[in-house]
């Protein structure tokens, strides 16, 4: 399994936007994970950040699941990920592993530049690091404070 942390991230959501819309186009099935205030955001982003692309998403939230509509649509924004019906690519947008990470077949993380951020990344790097089988993987996106 490959793991990518994109590191020094100054922008997460317009980052994590262009991920999507690059995952989209090769036919990815990708599932967002992240805090629900950044899900929101990521969610309103997804409709403008490009006038000549869309990237098609479902925004599920927390205690809800998909109904066999939606689990035709190849981008999940979600709280939990135990609720989505994809297990191709996980990017996560949080600052703790995301439960279930081995059920993925490649993972993302976004790593914003704050401190705290950066902090806690190198902690998922070195858990990441701890299991068989994973090739981590840094792109530094831009530099550390």
């Amino acid at each position: 399994m490959k793991v990518e942390f994109h590191s020094g991230v100054t922008e997460p959501v317009a980052h994590t936007c262009r991920l999507l819309r690059k995952a989209h186009a090769a036919g990815a099935r990708v599932v967002v994970h992240g805090p629900a205030a950044l899900l929101g955001q990521l969610d309103q982003a997804l409709w403008t950040f490009d006038a000549l692309s869309f990237v098609p998403h479902v925004r599920l939230q927390a205690g809800a699941r998909p109904s066999a509509q939606q689990a035709r649509t190849p981008t999940w924004l979600v709280e939990d990920v135990s609720a989505a019906p994809v297990r191709d690519v996980l990017v996560n947008l949080s600052p703790h592993m995301v439960e279930g990470w081995e059920s993925f077949a490649r993972i993302i993380e976004v790593v914003p530049v704050d401190e705290s951020s950066m902090m806690a990344g190198r902690q998922r790097w070195r858990q990441y690091g701890l299991h068989a089988g994973v090739e981590r993987v840094n792109h530094a996106v831009g530099s550390p404070p």
